[in-house]
């Protein structure tokens, strides 16, 4: 038996998107040269969220990549070509651009890390910056988020999901507590 508990909800969500994005736009002193890059599953509907929101303040569509990291896993048995054909689906060469990696949960880093080196097998980018809905803490890895909607202390036997309209039809952040 658990126990959960909404953390964030449909409005907190949408005040946290906009503020990140707000973030995002002054971090990088406009949208020049940027690339928002999405972790499926989440993290791909919130980057376009914010290339979305982007668009409503700026007048400019900035362009957005969905990014699978199952190939770049290092718990994972992967072959070489599934890491070519991922690279042959990004179709985008992040050379000199300033790439914000979005992310819905921001756990042990390991998604992260596998992330950014698919970003890397695509060019060098001038700089990455992470975007993260929530931080729950945890990291395995020396990895910190730039910019964060929500920190949320957990315990490692807890859970934290995001619920999106676009998969999950409500817009929330939900802990989950054994019992």
């Amino acid at each position: 038996m658990e126990q959960s508990v909404e953390i964030v909800d449909k409005a907190a969500m949408k005040r946290a998107l906009t503020r990140m994005t707000y973030e995002l736009i002054e971090r990088n002193k406009g949208i020049h040269d940027i690339v928002i890059v999405g972790i499926k599953t989440r993290g791909a509907w919130l980057g376009q969220r914010m290339v979305d929101r982007i668009k409503e303040l700026e007048g400019v569509e900035v362009p957005f990549v969905e990014l699978e990291t199952k190939a770049y896993r290092d718990d994972q048995v992967v072959q070489m070509a599934d890491r070519q054909a991922l690279h042959e689906s990004i179709g985008q060469d992040f050379t000199g651009k300033h790439i914000f990696l979005v992310d819905d949960v921001l756990y042990t880093g390991r998604t992260i890390r596998a992330a950014m080196d698919a970003i890397m097998d695509n060019g060098r980018p001038q700089r990455i910056s992470l975007v993260v809905l929530v931080d729950r803490g945890h990291r395995e890895l020396p990895i910190r988020p730039d910019i964060i909607g929500k920190n949320i202390p957990t315990s490692r036997h807890e859970k934290v999901t995001v619920h999106l309209e676009e998969i999950d039809g409500e817009d929330r952040v939900v802990l989950h507590k054994p019992e």
